[in-house]
């Protein structure tokens, strides 16, 4: 299912080819899931999980190492993760998952590049907002695909983004 769910539109992955992909019938498929929406939701709710372990493991006490790591899991997760976002109002449950997965990131930028405490607070909620965006994966897509950069280069463009708000 992830590599259809990568790779085709939502409204156009059948079960039928979903369960050719992993030698079982169509009918397994159903018995095991109920639905496509459960099975998107199943599958989603895994690598939930596996991206909460490569992000918690990507975070370093270096920004650099941080940032570096943040690259790597977005080449492997990036695309996934933003096609995913964009289907998620087709998918009854899926909003609910996209939804944690948000929270998660939001969360996991603030423990990885923690700020001063004793800055104001309006600055230090302004450059909170400034990392998430700069961590996000749209972020990572634009300047990948749009500006075509390959990713040495991404790293570099978010290290010269980022760096300058742990100041």
């Amino acid at each position: 299912m992830l590599v259809r769910l990568g790779s085709t539109p939502y409204e156009h992955i059948r079960l039928e080819d979903v369960a050719a992909d992993a030698g079982v019938t169509g009918q397994t498929v159903i018995r095991r899931f109920g639905s496509k929406a459960a099975l998107m939701n199943a599958t989603v709710e895994r690598e939930l999980g596996r991206i909460v372990v490569a992000r918690e493991a990507a975070a370093h006490a270096s920004p650099d190492e941080t940032i570096h790591d943040l690259v790597v899991h977005y080449e492997f997760y990036g695309a996934l993760i933003l096609k995913t976002y964009s289907e998620a109002p087709l998918v009854p449950g899926l909003p609910e998952i996209a939804a944690r997965g948000r929270a998660f990131h939001v969360d996991w930028c603030r423990r990885a590049f923690a700020l001063d405490p004793s800055l104001p607070e309006p600055e230090r909620l302004r450059r909170s907002a400034q990392i998430v965006a700069i961590c996000d994966a749209t972020t990572w897509r634009i300047l990948r695909f749009d500006g075509g950069l390959d990713p040495a280069q991404t790293e570099m463009a978010l290290k010269e983004l980022l760096l300058p708000l742990l100041a």
